[in-house]
């Protein structure tokens, strides 16, 4: 195919894209062809080494700092990689946290800090990614497949993840005509910083045999599935929830 006649590079926005889950839907996206702009918050090292690591395989990508609780920051965030790349087709909100806190006397200020981030956070970036997406363009939100099982001190997290779910569904509605396939990705327990932080090797194992295939998910997985729902044979999945749980029983 000619330079004349090649078709133009699809453009992406991973936010919390410099570390766990977030980074390796970068590097899936940019394996597949995607220019990616990586998000991240605080850990500009890590962003720039995703972007490295995408550059030294022929790819193409940037790193944009953002919080996503912000607004005003991440206009800049979408503004600044729609200019780069001329285009965006796709965005994944990746980014989140997650304290372990009870909800009886349990501290108002990480409630807060979760709701902020993964439940503001995804309504901004969701809004943003309507706004600047092409006709057909992809959203795909992170949720978590522990909604089903409320655990004990999940409670931010898990009100945080059922709210995203909500928006998911919202935003396919509204953007009914445009072509535009809105969904989330659920993972079951992956072996991330995320997850790991915080806990004991006896309670790793037992989340290891929640699932039938008696593993922790890898970070590469879920990226897979957020790969196909970006892609081409995604394009009839709208307004769903994809559980990447490994059989995860609810």
């Amino acid at each position: 195919m000619s330079a004349q006649t090649a078709l133009p590079t699809p453009a992406a926005l991973v936010t919390g894209a410099s570390r766990g889950i977030g980074r390796a839907i970068a590097l899936r996206l940019a394996a597949d062809g995607f220019a990616v702009a990586v998000n991240y918050a605080g850990n500009g090292a890590a962003a720039d080494a995703v972007v490295a690591e995408i550059e030294s395989a022929g790819g193409r990508a940037l790193a944009l700092q953002g919080d996503v609780a912000d607004a005003d920051g991440m206009r800049r965030v979408f503004a600044t990689a729609q200019a780069a790349f001329g285009r965006l087709d796709a965005v994944v909100n990746s980014a989140g946290v997650m304290p372990y806190v009870p909800v009886q006397g349990g501290d108002l200020a990480e409630f807060d800090r979760v709701i902020a981030t993964n439940l503001r956070g995804s309504y901004i970036v969701l809004g943003l990614a309507a706004e600047h997406l092409r006709e057909g363009g992809r959203i795909v939100a992170l949720s978590t497949s522990v909604i089903g099982k409320a655990f004990p001190n999940y409670g931010p997290y898990i009100a945080s993840k059922a709210g995203v779910e909500g928006l998911v569904h919202v935003l396919a509605n509204e953007l009914r005509g445009r072509g535009i396939t809105v969904n989330a990705v659920a993972p079951g327990p992956v072996a991330t910083e995320l997850f790991l932080n915080g806990k004991t090797p006896e309670q790793i194992a037992h989340f290891q045999s929640l699932a039938p295939l008696e593993r922790l998910g890898t970070p590469e997985e879920i990226a897979a599935a957020v790969a196909f729902l970006l892609g081409r044979d995604g394009g009839w999945v709208n307004s769903q929830v994809l559980r990447v749980n490994g059989g995860y029983i609810f």
